[in-house]
């Protein structure tokens, strides 16, 4: 294949890339074809490299109005809901709502996710269901499974032995919920405990942290140490982080620069975030997603997660990663030119260092996977929800769409099609 006349996210045009093995071999411009190579014209349309989910929980997606709604639309009655559900999953109901939403995810050029599976179902139900979805995706979609102690390592029987099951089984990345557990103390030795064995296995971790309006939630403080202790810098990450938007300037003057000198990563949920946090308050009502930009400002790793989509969490979604980086960009008023590109690179880049994806990138060398955008510049892909014109996965074209456009016919204007609505 040879993409020709190409927009790249860092602002080069009239790129081609030529690929071949499932590979890119050749970007730069006018690149010669190879004899009976498929050529497609770009059109100076942006080519991305594909989005990333750095923080989804695919074993619960789909299952809104299951056993009931969400009534108060609580973090806390969501996870009770969870509990109520549990006992009457099924493996066969799991996989098929997981496989489904990897065909949305592939339709929109999302084609890597970290998704946390529960282990506190001692039948580990979940974990087996989304290790066979990852076998049956593995050719389109990279599935990276986080063991998530859902009701807390040390709350919970059998939380931990559960955890170690899913991690002899194949399960990828330690998961932990610190400020779950029963008390404050629980919650730091839950974060010693999880890293010491992330760090045996040689194990990446990825933890739900300070998920909370409490500003005096400080655990990500213990996960820098613990990382720092024990030597696991860049292989960190702390999800949520909400309560650093309660903080008081002068703690989180100390926490960022402890953060990055553990070279720790950070993952904010804002469609989630926002609809979950601040529920405690009259007016003014806390906006909940941590320091986006004060993080990436220090030089930590941001990315955007989805977290939920149609579960007990969150009635809408639908696997777009632009939505996603829109309702970050509004939420943390990241609205110069470089702060709206950063967010663009929260739903690509970003997260695919932090999942560690070998191959990732438009460059020689690289996977050949990428997203044709119906946009000009990630800006416009995010201001307009930028139609996926092609998804390639591996030097094949795994999904299209045709382009947006709009026939009018207005008094006293002449009748044309106007593809301004997406350029």
């Amino acid at each position: 294949m040879l993409i020709t006349n190409a927009t790249l996210p860092d602002g080069r045009s009239g790129i081609d890339v030529l690929v071949q093995g499932g590979r890119i071999v050749a970007l730069g411009p006018k690149l010669a074809a190879p004899q009976g190579i498929e050529t497609v014209d770009a059109a100076g349309q942006l080519l991305s490299p594909p989005f990333v989910d750095a923080h989804f929980h695919m074993d619960a997606t789909l299952s809104y109005g299951l056993p009931r709604v969400n009534a108060s639309g609580t973090l806390l009655e969501g996870i009770a809901l969870w509990g109520e559900l549990k006992p009457q999953l099924t493996q066969e109901a799991l996989v098929e709502r997981a496989l489904q939403y990897c065909d949305w995810a592939v339709a929109r050029g999302l084609l890597a996710i970290r998704s946390h599976v529960d282990v506190c179902d001692d039948r580990l139900l979940a974990v087996e269901a989304l290790l066979h979805v990852r076998e049956r995706v593995k050719d389109y979609l990279d599935l990276q499974l986080v063991a998530f102690p859902q009701d807390g390592v040390l709350r919970s029987p059998n939380a931990l032995a559960n955890l170690k099951r899913a991690l002899d089984l194949g399960v990828d990345v330690v998961g932990g919920i610190p400020h779950f557990e029963r008390t404050m103390a629980d919650g730091a030795e839950s974060v010693r405990l999880l890293c010491e064995l992330a760090a045996e296995r040689g194990l990446r971790v990825d933890m739900h942290c300070d998920e909370s309006d409490d500003p005096l939630s400080r655990h990500v403080e213990t996960l820098a140490f613990q990382t720092q202790r024990l030597g696991l810098h860049g292989r960190v990450t702390g999800s949520h982080l909400t309560s650093m938007h309660s903080m008081d300037n002068y703690y989180v003057s100390k926490l960022i620069p402890l953060m990055a000198e553990a070279r720790l990563n950070a993952v904010a949920n804002p469609l989630i975030n926002i609809t979950l946090q601040g529920r405690h308050d009259s007016y003014p009502k806390r906006r909940g997603m941590t320091r986006v930009p004060e993080l990436m400002a220090a030089g930590i790793d941001v990315a955007f997660g989805h977290d939920c989509v149609m579960d007990p969490w969150y009635s809408l979604g639908s696997g777009d990663m632009l939505e996603v980086a829109a309702m970050g960009l509004h939420v943390a008023q990241m609205t110069s030119q470089a702060q709206m590109r950063a967010c663009f690179d929260a739903v690509t880049a970003n997260p695919a260092r932090i999942l560690g994806l070998a191959g990732y990138g438009l460059e020689p060398g690289a996977n050949a996977d990428f997203v044709l955008l119906q946009a000009g510049d990630p800006v416009e892909a995010i201001r307009l929800r930028a139609t996926r014109l092609l998804v390639v996965r591996r030097g094949k074209v795994i999904a299209r769409a045709p382009a947006a456009a709009a026939t009018l016919d207005l008094p006293g204007r002449p009748a044309r099609v106007d593809w301004r609505l997406q350029r």
